[in-house]
């Protein structure tokens, strides 16, 4: 007599894993995990928790699908992508749960009111960096199991390989493409937050401005490498990237945008937040003490990542303010809203910029 719980079929996994693998975007990458694995197993939402070197969760992707009924009547399947930044609104049982797949160092699963809640660990270079959690009204069976962990271990091996590819070599930042993707995914994000606040009548100039873009530059760097060679130049930048990584948060970007600059896109409720995160990550190097060169210093430029101005012209914006930084003795870093405030900085017309 056959199982009335179909068994998920070679072909379609196959297919799946195939579109999996000529995504060429990480971010992209963990929706099409989750578009995957939801529909093999029967389940309608799939969650992704990304947790940093300390285990803690950085990062939170949730797919959902339903069965939408329009004006006429006919039915069809949408989905929904949500991404959190944080562990806000994580319960006591996933909690729970999360810390036993840890401690086991395998799967688990916790009996809840609607069935079972079932969490896979995510491993990456030998260790754990997340979770691949959903709910359902049964037991994986051993060739689910079997499916899941395959699934999971293709994704993680494609997932570094694209990771690496968006990596500098020299420091280990995210690169320049990777800024590209990036500053679109998270304007879109800025922008579906800005269209909900907006449902919910809510005044838009009230709303928190939560994300700054800031481009920081080593000061002098071409002296260093003319003064002390480039292998000492580049144990410069590797150190600045260390200090940098130290100073700002897990959740936020830093990129190598080429040669000594970098770029930051960090999270900060307002002005003084953010004057005060990069004033930080300025101060730790200045007060660091390099071999041989002693003392090296940066200069930096940020502006706010307003939704409704391209992220091209926000990355203008900064950059126009680390030249200003720069002109103005080194050293220091600058807001752009300040400096056109001030008069220093003219404000350039929307639209008028192309740096990619």
């Amino acid at each position: 007599m056959p199982n009335r719980h179909t068994e998920p079929g070679l072909p379609s996994l196959l297919k799946k894993l195939g579109a999996m693998t000529a995504i060429r975007d990480t971010y992209l990458v963990e929706q099409s995990l989750l578009r995957t694995i939801g529909p093999l197993l029967g389940v309608r939402e799939t969650s992704l928790y990304r947790v940093d070197d300390t285990g803690t969760i950085i990062r939170v992707l949730n797919h959902s699908r339903s069965v939408v009924t329009e004006e006429n009547g006919v039915q069809r399947d949408a989905e929904r992508i949500e991404e959190v930044t944080n562990d806000q609104g994580i319960s006591n049982t996933l909690r729970g749960l999360l810390d036993n797949v840890r401690l086991l160092g395998k799967s688990c699963s916790r009996k809840i009111d609607d069935g079972l809640l079932v969490c896979y660990p995510l491993r990456g270079d030998s260790k754990l960096c997340g979770y691949f959690v959903f709910q359902r009204d049964r037991e994986v069976t051993p060739v689910e199991d079997a499916i899941i962990h395959g699934v999971l271990e293709v994704f993680t091996n494609y997932y570094e390989l694209l990771d690496t590819s968006q990596r500098d070599h020299l420091t280990g930042l995210l690169n320049r493409y990777s800024l590209e993707i990036n500053l679109d995914r998270l304007w879109n994000l800025l922008s579906a937050r800005l269209h909900e606040s907006d449902n919910k009548n809510s005044r838009r100039d009230t709303a928190p401005q939560t994300y700054w873009l800031g481009m920081l530059d080593i000061d002098h760097f071409k002296k260093i490498n003319d003064t002390y060679g480039h292998i000492i130049g580049d144990e410069v930048l590797i150190l600045v990237t260390r200090l940098l990584e130290k100073s700002f948060r897990q959740s936020d970007l830093l990129y190598r945008y080429g040669g000594e600059e970098f770029v930051a896109i960090i999270a900060a409720n307002d002005i003084g937040a953010a004057t005060q995160a990069f004033e930080r990550a300025r101060k730790a190097i200045e007060q660091f003490t390099f071999p041989q060169v002693d003392h090296v210093t940066i200069s930096g430029g940020f502006s706010g990542a307003d939704p409704s101005v391209l992220p091209q012209e926000v990355l203008y914006r900064a950059d126009s303010s680390l030249y200003v930084a720069k002109n103005g003795g080194r050293n220091r870093i600058c807001h752009y809203d300040t400096l056109v405030k001030e008069g220093i900085l003219k404000e350039v017309a929307s639209g008028s910029i192309d740096l990619f």
